[in-house]
């Protein structure tokens, strides 16, 4: 919900930090409600009764129960019991719209996509070379496509190249282009953040088994 409805309201609040800590706080209420829905039940206290009260004289012996009041006390609360509605609450499934895309909201610069793109040209050059055999030209390009592994839509683009390459069975690879292919992936692993867990790692997974020499 928040990805899909409160993108604008996050933009307007950049810079104001009032704002920001303040829907923070909305959404810790938001988040501790879901987590406890019921509030906790007080518990009734029995008193412990004072030193040297046992040394009375004047104490009234505790009285006998009476075992016909006992069980209709007993099934009154049974009787409750099985009326009342069930102590989990029933899970509301509803649809909320996908948003945005994530890159949407992960570009804070409208500019940064039109910088990456000489990165991404290096990345996807590079990869061309070592699938074609061009070893000095990739070798040139190499420290600058580990250096541009640091950005989310190089990595992005890494996982889409080798992906293509895959796919026109030229996954079989001689020891140079091998390693220079398992060095990318790692520098781009090795540069993931958490956000880039089910997505560019997950895209990763089937590409280190696909690759051999």
């Amino acid at each position: 919900q928040l990805v899909a409805y409160e993108v604008k309201r996050m933009r307007a609040e950049e810079g104001n930090k009032q704002k920001i800590l303040r829907h923070i706080k909305e959404l810790a209420e938001k988040l501790y409600k879901n987590e406890n829905p019921y509030p906790a039940v007080t518990m009734h206290k029995v008193q412990r009764p004072t030193e040297g009260s046992h040394l009375r004289l004047h104490q009234k012996p505790f009285p006998r129960l009476d075992e016909g009041t006992v069980q209709w006390i007993i099934d009154q609360a049974t009787a409750k019991l099985q009326t009342a509605p069930p102590a989990v609450k029933a899970e509301k499934k509803c649809m909320v719209p996908s948003g945005p895309p994530i890159a949407a909201i992960m570009e804070r610069n409208g500019n940064a996509l039109a910088n990456s793109a000489r990165r991404l040209e290096v990345v996807r050059n590079c990869i061309s070379y070592v699938f074609e055999n061009k070893m000095l030209e990739a070798k040139k390009l190499f420290p600058a496509v580990l250096r541009a592994m640091k950005g989310r839509a190089a990595r992005h683009c890494l996982t889409q190249e080798l992906n293509l390459h895959v796919q026109q069975n030229r996954a079989v690879l001689d020891h140079q282009q091998f390693d220079f292919i398992i060095r990318m992936m790692n520098c781009c692993l090795q540069d993931c953040t958490a956000m880039d867990e089910h997505g560019v790692a997950a895209a990763l997974l089937p590409l280190v088994t696909a690759f051999c020499r």
